[in-house]
């Protein structure tokens, strides 16, 4: 059974006014939290990473239950504690609508 302890946060890129001064500011804003598995890439991911990424070891998977309105076509990103990870791809794990493997690279 997989165990989804970890707590991340989705966020997207958005314009909104700041009510201290009424000012439109470009910043991330949550759009939602989810419980999640957190696991490395290793064996033949490993070694398929290592062709087109210089720091695969930043390269991790987040497991979620399946949920709507998450994709890597908008600008999103995944804070994980004090990290941040953009999102490379969201996959529906055997097209079941269970559960989401999202593949994310930390930022630096």
């Amino acid at each position: 059974m997989l165990q989804m302890k970890h707590r991340i946060t989705f966020q997207q890129m958005q314009e909104y006014v700041d009510p201290d001064t009424d000012r439109v500011v470009t910043d991330w804003v949550d759009i939602k939290s989810v419980w999640c598995a957190v696991k490395t890439i290793k064996g033949r991911e490993y070694l398929s990473a290592v062709t087109s990424r210089e720091h695969v070891e930043r390269t991790y998977r987040f497991i979620i239950r399946h949920t709507n309105g998450i994709d890597d076509s908008a600008q999103t990103r995944i804070k994980y504690k004090d990290r941040f990870f953009n999102m490379e791809s969201v996959l529906n794990d055997d097209e079941e609508n269970l559960t989401m493997t999202i593949i994310g690279v930390e930022t630096v």
